[in-house]
């Protein structure tokens, strides 16, 4: 059971180191906002509770020390500062450290933890400094924080505005110290022609929850406190438990605060309309009153509320990556049993309860398919936060100012998905900020602003999603990499080459222009990286570029490995899958077709020419074409193109199972999917086809 119980404090832990970093750099952006440092508080805080409580003593300490800082930074005693934020930064990585350190075993580098430490008490103020902060100090921690409530009467001297304080100034301090409610009284006004203006005729009520102590109250009051009436009274000492969330009657406030008494409270409690009206109807006590008890009731009950730990929610539940892996797999299974019935069924098709059977079964199944599917969906904001800390690091390591925006935060994508996605998104980036970006004085020599941009969104396309990484940088030099191409002879110095084909030669391997190697680049270990990578996601990735203004890099994504959306095709008596996010149409090809393209493999559409590869000659599959052959026509990477099959079966649900270690390698095969009948199909890998084959016309 304490298994179960420190797995999930690890995870949970991650999720809030995750949610710790994202809220360190939105607070350096804008180190004003007091909810921000307010998260970063309650975040610690939260780590550094579970963590003592599972017994991991030694990241409850070590964060201890940080919360220290940032409740004197959420009480406006320190500063936010580029400093507080880099050293908070390096604690979330130390943390993170010993968290996978407990997992692997590893030992933790107690020296760095001491110097991120330090680092933290030297910016507390002097006599403030701590040497350490074992449990006795957590512990010490945990007393000082608990909010107290009080109630407040407040009626200053009739004078007090003559003498220069306004009460409306000290009300706005105790509103500063916590959570405040308050109620003024109004009885003591006199009518207007007896009205002296400058005098103050109202006194007031107030319920005050706070962490600060009875002392930090009378110090609103101190300058008044001998001509006014101050009463301070301690009604929830923060101490109850489960079970006590509510507060006293109305009555009973009334009472103890010396409004009535207990006997007309029993008489008031004999009839049958609220108890306050009642009282005010007797004449016991005034509306104000009774109105300012009801305040305090209310006030208690919510602070009270809150400090009940929540029941845990059942809208959500924590599930095992493998769980939901094994589920997709079963619903898989599951999807090609239901096609076999569905044949079946159509076969034996005088038994119609058979077919209304199969009928039925088949959209359940696809109910199945489609909700179990949106389980492994996840925002793809998760991933784009991430690289916040990326660019804000290698940009003080480059001396660039960069700034990273992100758009589309909500866009879903399956799990496994976006797990490949992470690497290739970092080698973009890291290429953006180092080759991109220019320094700040390039920048403003070309009249831009001192500051770069990346942009990074993502959106939904039909079954896939585009994610775009835009930066306003220098854009590709189209000189510097033709003639690192001819260097390389990637290409010969005669070769007459689109833009488009141009800045596909970045993504050769080994290819880089940086003039020397640095940690950030220089290896020509990046774009080819992301290119397989991409490939490999069954996606495409599209280049755009202009000297001077920046580049553009598009990658489409298909939204789920699992199960796609398919054409069924045929040669011959095999059976073959092609992607139908791909595929824009399908043609025939007559003999008059092949007779007018003189051999070319060249298609006439709608005007414009396309060329076309023979799947059955580039298969070199036995047996003669039919007289009358279809054209599944593609589009790639903005280009258009044919396979031509003997036959287009139809659309098809395809669960992608993967090949054996023997088959893995085969080019233009991506995996395999098992039909109706039993029989295997192969699903074609159209960019290896098209790459294999050279079909795409420049």
């Amino acid at each position: 059971m304490m298994d179960n119980f420190s797995q999930a404090f690890k995870d949970e832990a991650r999720e809030l180191l995750e949610e710790l970093e994202d809220s360190l750099l939105e607070m350096e952006g804008d180190p004003g906002d007091l909810a921000l440092v307010g998260r970063v508080f309650r975040t610690m805080h939260t780590i550094k509770g579970s963590g003592a409580m599972f017994g991991y003593d030694e990241i409850a300490s070590f964060t201890h020390n940080v919360e220290t800082v940032y409740d004197l930074v959420r009480n406006g005693e320190l500063p936010v500062t580029k400093e507080l934020v880099s050293l908070s930064l390096a604690a979330r990585d130390r943390i993170l450290a010993m968290l996978e350190g407990s997992e692997s075993g590893v030992a933790v580098d107690r020296e760095e933890n001491e110097r991120v430490i330090e680092g933290f008490r030297g910016l507390l103020p002097e006599g403030g400094r701590q040497s350490s902060a074992g449990p006795a100090a957590v512990a010490a921690s945990e007393t000082t924080a608990c909010m107290v409530t009080y109630r407040i009467r407040f009626r200053p001297h009739p004078d007090i505005m003559k003498h220069g304080t306004n009460p409306l100034g000290l009300l706005q301090e105790l509103r500063e110290l916590g959570i405040c409610s308050m109620v003024a009284h109004t009885s003591e006004i006199e009518t207007l022609d007896q009205l002296d203006p400058e005098l103050c005729h109202l006194f007031w009520d107030v319920i005050l929850t706070t962490d600060r102590g009875r002392e930090a109250i009378s110090d609103v009051f101190i300058f008044v406190e001998d001509d006014s009436e101050i009463a301070i009274e301690v009604i929830d000492d923060g101490s109850a438990g489960q079970g006590e969330a509510g507060y006293k009657k109305l009555g009973e406030i009334l009472v103890e605060r010396g409004a009535m008494t207990a006997e007309q409270m029993d008489a008031v409690l004999g009839q049958q309309k609220r108890f306050g009206e009642l009282a005010v109807e007797a004449g016991m006590v005034d509306p104000d009153t009774v109105a300012s008890a009801l305040l305090e009731q209310q006030h208690v009950k919510e602070v009270r509320q809150e400090r009940q730990p929540q029941p845990q929610e059942t809208a959500s539940i924590r599930v095992s990556a493998d769980k939901l892996d094994l589920l997709v797999n079963l619903v898989g299974e599951m999807v090609t049993v239901q096609a076999r019935l569905s044949t079946v069924a159509q076969q034996l098709k005088k038994h119609t309860e058979l077919v209304a059977v199969a009928e039925e079964v088949e959209r359940l199944t696809n109910e199945l398919r489609d909700n179990a599917l949106n389980i492994r969906m996840l925002p793809i904001g998760a991933t784009f936060s991430k690289f916040k800390r990326l660019v804000r690091d290698l940009s003080a390591e480059l001396g660039k100012q960069i700034e990273l925006s992100t758009e589309g935060a909500e866009t879903e994508l399956d799990k496994t998905v976006i797990e490949k996605l992470n690497d290739p998104l970092v080698h973009i980036i890291r290429n953006s900020i180092d080759h991109g970006i220019e320094s700040p004085a390039e920048r403003l020599a070309k009249g831009k602003p001192e500051t770069g941009t990346i942009r990074l969104s993502a959106l939904h396309s039909g079954d896939s999603v585009l994610i775009s990484i835009v930066d306003d940088g220098a854009g590709l030099n189209r000189d510097a990499i033709r003639a690192k191409a001819v260097e390389r002879k990637l290409i010969s110095a005669a070769a007459e080459l689109t833009d488009k084909e141009i800045w596909g030669l970045i993504f050769a391997p080994g290819f880089s222009t940086a003039g020397k190697i640095t940690s950030v680049s220089g290896r020509g270990v990046g774009m080819d990286v992301v290119k397989q990578a991409i490939e490999a996601l069954r996606g495409s990735i599209d280049v755009q570029s202009e000297q001077g203004i920046g580049t553009t890099i598009t990658l489409r994504i298909p939204l789920t490995l699992a199960i796609i959306e398919s054409l069924l095709v045929q040669i011959g008596k095999d059976r073959f899958v092609l992607p139908l996010s791909l595929v824009d149409e399908c043609m025939l090809l007559g003999r008059e077709d092949l007779e007018k393209s003189h051999g070319r493999d060249l298609l006439m559409v709608r005007d414009q020419l396309v060329p076309y590869l023979p799947l059955r000659r580039m298969f070199r599959m036995e047996g003669a074409a039919p007289a009358i052959q279809q054209v599944v026509i593609c589009q790639l990477q903005g280009k258009r193109f044919g396979l031509v099959v003997d036959r287009v079966v139809g659309e098809h649900q395809t669960v992608i199972k993967s090949l054996g270690p023997m088959y893995q390698h085969v080019e233009g095969v991506s995996g395999a999917t098992i039909l109706g009948d039993g029989s295997v199909a192969l699903i074609l890998d159209i960019q290896a086809i098209v790459h294999t084959a050279g079909a795409i016309a420049n």
